[in-house]
């Protein structure tokens, strides 16, 4: 069967590898000159810089792409699992190391934030339970088949309906396990591995912290790109042929069924066409004529990000690959995303790959991606001057945390804003995350992986089911992958 995808970002990645694997022929179109979307890598000034995710959890997908290819992913991909998952920061001096041992973790925060030993065990046992209960039935399946409902896995996840606290939002039950105010601010932060807001997402997503503590956080050997690079090659491997600088002008559609794309005025006939482009051009862009699932394009938008990329001339071993300095008043910090806007204090994250690869930057220096999370580019923001005010809070906010002036050591420096994050990764709006998952029904609102108006048609990566983040797109990748395989 012949089958083109749109994109190759590492949904598009995986499904590729996945299809050329089972024998299809598969054809991949890239508007840019390389693979991978927001997970890619730059240079700048003799630094190395992964320019989008940074994280990276449950492995085992990875591994499992490889595997269901007939590969050994030892021979192709390695990668560490890390004994410290993120190092937090206070501006009242506060400083707390969540280590990737639960019991470590909880004794760290006994010591550091005076909560009582188990209060962290007892809620991740918390958040292990509730996604052992119903966290593979929402994110390995489609929502959208009445064969995912009809099992035993979904009966008794009804038994225990309240116990995932879907009636109440991601913080009231933080703040009802947890009750420390910087504890909770701590598990409030997960909200933001989906671009939502813990005000308003709902208490289910305290599942996110068992990605994290349970199946443990890890570093790509050669960096996050590496898992670009592994899975591009594999595909490759398995006969998918790669076009770039190509982007797909039109899907076509003939006789109610995705026939083919136009591509450069050309036309090219498939048998099966699937889409990593984010939902909302793929649909206003590629399929112009076609009925559009208004209700779901018109969903709140996740966040985005502004990203700072600096190469620091300096080493700084108080920090670690992953590093948080939190806000002084994280409500008012979402509060302001929901208008559109950026608050004074934010919430500055840092990722270090040096810490792991020292060869990202010259001897004694360091590659800093900072990263703040803002709104989508949804009200017409004036990002060149918002750059500029936020750059200066982030630098006073590290300067002060960290006790010695960050500007004078920055000796490179880049910036990407949600405005190039659209241009980049067609990502509408910039939204890194497709929808938002701020509501409830969040989950069910998200487009299916296939389309139910046009046959033949799928749909894959983070704008749409199980949504966004490495694990979650190679989980869609699979998921399409099936339906596909199902549909023959």
């Amino acid at each position: 069967m012949r089958i083109a995808i749109i994109g190759a970002g590492i949904g598009g990645l995986a499904t590729a590898a996945r299809l050329a694997a089972r024998g299809h022929e598969v054809d991949v179109y890239e508007a840019n000159d390389y693979p991978g979307g927001k997970l890619s890598e730059f240079t700048l000034g003799g630094y190395r810089f992964d320019a989008g995710p940074s994280l990276f959890t449950m492995p085992m997908y990875v591994d499992e792409l490889f595997e269901t290819a007939g590969e050994d992913p030892r021979a192709h991909f390695s990668y560490l699992r890390a004994p410290l998952v993120c190092r937090y920061h206070w501006d009242d001096g506060t400083r707390l190391s969540a280590w990737s041992d639960p019991a470590e973790f909880d004794r760290e925060a006994a010591r550091q934030l005076g909560v009582p030993e188990g209060t962290v065990l007892r809620f991740l046992e918390k958040s292990k339970f509730k996604y052992e209960l119903s966290g593979r039935i929402f994110l390995e399946k489609s929502l959208h088949h009445f064969k995912t409902w009809w099992n035993k896995k979904v009966a008794r996840a009804l038994l225990y309906l309240p116990a995932l606290d879907l009636n109440r939002s991601m913080h009231a039950a933080n703040a009802r396990g947890l009750k420390h105010p910087k504890l909770v601010q701590l598990f409030d932060r997960f909200a933001t591995y989906n671009g939502s807001n813990p005000y308003r997402a709902p208490g289910m997503l305290t599942i996110i912290p068992h990605f994290e503590h349970g199946f443990g956080a890890y570093y790509p050997k050669g960096g996050m790109y590496a898992i670009t690079k592994s899975v591009y090659a594999l595909a490759e491997r398995k006969g998918a042929r790669f076009h770039f600088n190509t982007p797909v002008e039109r899907i076509l559609v003939k006789n109610g069924a995705a026939a083919g794309v136009q591509v450069k005025g050309e036309t090219r006939l498939y048998d099966q066409v699937v889409s990593n482009m984010d939902i909302y051009p793929t649909y206003k862009h590629l399929l112009p004529d076609q009925p559009h699932p208004e209700r779901t394009l018109a969903q709140e938008r996740s966040t985005s990000a502004l990203i700072f990329y600096w190469g620091i001339r300096a080493e700084f071993p108080e920090l670690d690959l992953h590093n948080i300095f939190f806000s002084k008043d994280y409500q008012a910090e979402f509060e302001a995303h929901s208008r559109g806007e950026v608050c004074s204090d934010p919430t500055v994250y840092i990722n270090i790959t040096t810490k792991y690869d020292p060869q990202d930057a010259p001897p004694g220096c360091e590659t800093w991606f900072v990263m703040v999370n803002v709104p989508a580019n949804s009200t017409g923001q004036d990002w060149d001057a918002l750059t500029q005010r936020i750059r200066r809070q982030v630098l006073d906010k590290l300067s002060h945390n960290l006790g010695r002036p960050i500007e004078p050591l920055i000796a490179c420096e880049a910036t990407l804003d949600p405005r190039t994050i659209q241009s980049k990764t067609a990502s509408w709006q910039g939204a890194l995350y497709g929808t938002a998952s701020n509501n409830m029904f969040s989950a069910f609102l998200r487009h299916p992986n296939f389309s139910s108006k046009i046959k033949s048609l799928y749909f894959v990566g983070g704008s749409v089911h199980p949504g966004g983040g490495i694990p979650l797109c190679l989980l869609s990748a699979k998921i399409t992958d099936s339906l596909i395989a199902e549909s023959v």
